[in-house]
């Protein structure tokens, strides 16, 4: 049997399938995973120590030489998300006469929109990216909890950057940078790690999620969704390409994959109308309806995100946009000679 060739037909299967599979194991048996020791530990509760795992063995990937352009497309595709999330809120916010648009409240819009699921992220960089594009999670893990969406609807007084739980964020990253720019060696054998634990954090990452919030949402949800991952992923390969175009890179170098791969709305996400209805009262009254949009924009990124990277890559292949070209040619010159090329796992 042939699972794993089966699985990798799926665009972004490797995360992909896995995610499914827990979530569906929520949504008809709840209690399944809930027998303690390590069948929890590992399938209902164990994502966010997997995935520190994970960035630390990417982090060692990342040669020293790549710490620029993985700023310049995080930022790029960060603010790109961003201003496109925003732009759609204010529309919704000021220019329609029920201060909703098609039923999405801006709360929704920017909660959803300007939010991205970072583990999906790296796995489809990993499959359709290149090193930087996946080095680019520790610059978009900014827009991970509340923070954006306190800070683009006004909520005086709570719009500061949480510190302590970006570095939380970035210093697996950083620390597997260090060691893997150190010593070679412990850069090859944490290769391996990018891609065996992705399906184990997506697993549990699934099992947070339950079919029923499609129906709870119902049709403004599914078109959040749709939104987040036209718009804000559009916004974000926008400003991708006007960065390429800035700097005058032949076209077989302007790769839009990571922008591609941002269009998502984390899980994470859906708490966020209930920190910002704590914040300002003004919200409660849509706190429970902008929390079923932005659930049904969190499954609906997770099904469609993956179609619409896998899209793009065969768009950019055939015109020549190689992501792994893009990555050698960026970093085939000045390199030291002990060490050998990196390439993706």
């Amino acid at each position: 049997m042939n699972i794993l060739g089966a699985i990798e037909k799926v665009p972004g299967g490797i995360m992909v399938i896995p995610l499914l599979m827990g979530a569906t194991v929520n949504t008809f048996f709840p209690g399944l995973l809930e027998i303690g020791g390590f069948t929890q530990a590992l399938f209902k509760e164990g994502a966010l120590p997997v995935i520190g795992a994970f960035l630390f063995c990417m982090g060692a990937q990342i040669p020293i030489r790549a710490t620029g352009p993985i700023a310049e497309k995080g930022f790029a595709i960060l603010i790109g998300k961003l201003l496109a999330g925003v732009l759609i809120a204010l529309i919704a916010a000021f220019l329609m006469p029920s201060g909703t648009l098609l039923a999405l409240t801006p709360l929704a819009i920017v909660a959803a929109m300007t939010n991205s699921n970072s583990g999906l992220y790296v796995a489809l960089t990993e499959q359709f990216g290149n090193t930087t594009d996946k080095g680019a999670v520790s610059v978009i893990a900014l827009n991970d909890g509340p923070f954006l969406t306190l800070l683009v609807l006004g909520a005086a007084g709570l719009a500061s950057i949480p510190v302590l739980t970006f570095i939380g964020v970035v210093t697996p990253i950083v620390l597997g940078f260090i060691l893997g720019n150190l010593d070679d060696n412990l850069r090859r054998f944490l290769a391996p790690g990018q891609r065996i634990l992705i399906p184990f954090f997506a697993f549990p990452l699934g099992a947070g999620i339950d079919f029923s919030t499609l129906l709870k949402a119902g049709l403004p949800g599914i078109l959040l969704g749709l939104l987040t991952l036209v718009v804000s992923g559009g916004g974000a390969m926008l400003l991708l390409s006007l960065v390429h175009r800035v700097r005058r890179r032949p076209l077989h170098r302007r790769n839009l994959i990571s922008g591609a791969c941002e269009s998502s709305t984390a899980g994470a996400a859906v708490a966020t109308p209930a920190v910002v209805a704590a914040a300002d009262p003004a919200y409660r009254a849509i706190e429970a309806a902008a929390t079923a949009q932005v659930a049904g924009s969190v499954v609906t990124t997770a099904f469609l995100t993956p179609v619409l990277a896998l899209l793009i890559y065969r768009w950019q292949m055939k015109r020549g946009i190689d992501p792994q070209r893009e990555f050698e040619e960026d970093h085939s010159k000045g390199k030291s000679t002990d060490a050998e090329p990196i390439t993706d796992a």
